[in-house]
């Protein structure tokens, strides 16, 4: 075989290890998460009186970009301050693709529930060379990222991920929960995780076959956009 065939096989093999793709068996239409009308479809972990949750367009406030305005008219699912409550589907999944975009300001903190029990950070990493178990593209207090793809804050970020749901044989678990892949911004950062257990501060803090899909509001604001959920088979 000649020099020339290997180095192409092997630039092939490379980009195929992030190219996002969907996993055999995956259904052909998403689910979009957000109606782009109301929230709908969401429910609210805690009192409804501390959301900050709303839709429209987000932007960081040019004198403080720590912070968000909310313009109307947007199809963005917002969280517009601190300090409020976690938002989640009501439609519960097991094995999912999911795509989603989201929009972090300066120092701001949030982050991605599967099942509502396995956190992928949300946080404003930009600019650090070795991040941590709690910076963007983590699988919080249990996987730091390969790498650190975060941009910088107000910029929309993409994530995608191919996970896994925890098996059971009755209320005995069989098999753990897995990150299959995680893309942030077109490179990989996570690939075949296992997981042990929930991560703190999920929805109940116990696994099951099936749960929704979970944002975490009561840290810093933050945006989502985009948020398509595809069911995969086993």
């Amino acid at each position: 075989m000649s020099r020339f065939v290997l180095i192409r096989m092997a630039t092939l093999t490379s980009l195929l290890s992030v190219l996002p793709c969907l996993p055999l068996g995956a259904d052909e239409k998403p689910i979009e998460a957000i109606n782009g009308i109301d929230l709908s479809g969401w429910k609210i972990k805690g009192e409804a009186s501390k959301s900050h949750w709303t839709l429209g367009k987000a932007s960081l406030k040019p004198s403080d970009p720590a912070q968000i305005e909310v313009a109307p008219g947007g199809k963005e699912l917002i969280n517009g301050a601190g300090g409020g409550v976690d938002i989640y589907t009501e439609q519960k999944f097991g094995d999912v693709y999911i795509e989603l975009e989201v929009m972090v300001p300066k120092g701001s903190n949030s982050g991605i529930y599967l099942m509502g029990e396995y956190e992928l950070q949300v946080f404003d990493s930009f600019g650090k060379e070795s991040p941590s178990e709690h910076d963007m593209g983590a699988i919080y207090s249990a996987s730091v990222p390969k790498l650190n793809a975060a941009k910088q804050p107000g910029e929309w970020q993409k994530y995608e991920i191919d996970f896994r749901a925890p098996t059971f044989d009755g209320d005995k678990r069989t098999g753990p929960a897995k990150f299959v892949k995680v893309v942030l911004n077109g490179q990989l950062i996570q690939e075949n995780v296992e997981m042990k257990g929930p991560t703190p501060g999920g929805l109940t803090g116990k696994e099951s076959a099936a749960g929704p899909l979970l944002f975490q509001g009561d840290h810093g604001p933050v945006a989502y956009r985009a948020v398509k959920i595809t069911p995969t088979a086993k």
